[in-house]
């Protein structure tokens, strides 16, 4: 029984982390589209860069919603259903967000 108790709570802290470190993602792709687009104008080159991290933050803020939402519900089912889905969403934006700052690195250093 405590052992059910434990795995609960540890399910929570993990949709804690997951949502303070999805909101904080979201700032940090609005922080960098902004920075990108005062490089990209005083070089006077434009790039998909910014798009690219307008999308990834969306999916920061889709994970953000989901992982309060999962905080939120009391149907354990909807919670681990929830959990799964907001840890599909998380990793593919933090492998989105890798995948960004390379093109960004190299649009900038080729351009």
């Amino acid at each position: 029984m405590n052992d059910k108790k434990d795995l609960i709570s540890l399910d929570e802290d993990i949709c804690v982390h997951v949502f303070t470190a999805s909101a904080a993602m979201v700032g940090v792709c609005i922080t960098v589209i902004g920075i990108f687009q005062v490089v990209s104008t005083l070089r006077s080159a434009d790039s998909m860069g910014d798009d690219f991290l307008a999308v990834n933050a969306i999916l920061y803020l889709i994970t953000t919603m989901l992982s309060y939402w999962s905080l939120r519900t009391r149907k354990m089912a909807r919670n681990h259903f929830l959990e799964k889905l907001i840890d599909i969403l998380f990793l593919t934006a933090l492998t989105c967000t890798t995948g960004i700052a390379a093109f960004i690195t190299w649009a900038i250093t080729f351009k």
